[in-house]
């Protein structure tokens, strides 16, 4: 089949081509097609780009790995729904900041008293302590994720690590962070 032909296919007919052959072939033409939209409704919701392109990332496994058997009429639809839920559920999370949040915070650190800055002076150098302790994979992970705000796509170009291991070494990196912060100060939730 031709690239032409391809695009000219309707969404129920690539869903259709994917239920019966099971290929994520068609499925990724198919998201390909709404990332645009998914990455308005993302940036809609979670008003960060970064935010936004995890937020596409995660739709897609999602979508991937969870796609109904039965047919979808509306796909686009379907697509946006679960993309919002998606966002409402970052939105939720305790260690998602809005922008504007995040603002906030640093007019608050203006604020802040001698022995306070102190504290975060401590913290600075316990985190990059702790994130020494991490395995090299995680240690590159966090510090590509976390400092240089880099996203999943970036990271796995950087690294040339597949997407599921960027994925699981932010996420078991975060984890050990915040254990090994917790070894240093047992005062941390």
């Amino acid at each position: 089949m031709s690239v032409q032909d391809l695009k000219s296919k309707s969404d129920e007919e690539l869903i259709m081509l994917y239920q019966q052959s099971g290929d994520n072939q068609w499925l990724g033409l198919l998201l390909e097609r709404h990332t645009l939209l998914l990455l308005g409704i993302a940036m809609k919701y979670l008003k960060d780009k970064v935010q936004a392109q995890d937020a596409v990332q995660q739709v897609f496994i999602k979508t991937i790995t969870n796609f109904p058997s039965e047919p979808v009429q509306n796909f686009k639809g379907w697509l946006y729904i679960l993309m919002r839920n998606y966002c409402f559920g970052v939105l939720r999370s305790s260690n998602y900041y809005a922008p504007e949040e995040a603002l906030n915070h640093l007019v608050a650190a203006e604020s802040k008293t001698h022995e306070e800055l102190m504290s975060d002076e401590l913290m600075r150098r316990n985190m990059h302590q702790a994130i020494g302790s991490l395995n090299a994979e995680q240690q590159i992970c966090i510090r590509l994720f976390y400092i240089e705000e880099r996203s999943y796509k970036e990271i796995m170009e950087h690294t040339n690590f597949s997407f599921e291991k960027v994925k699981s070494y932010v996420q078991n990196g975060k984890r050990n962070l915040k254990i090994a912060l917790q070894k240093m100060n047992p005062d941390i939730q």
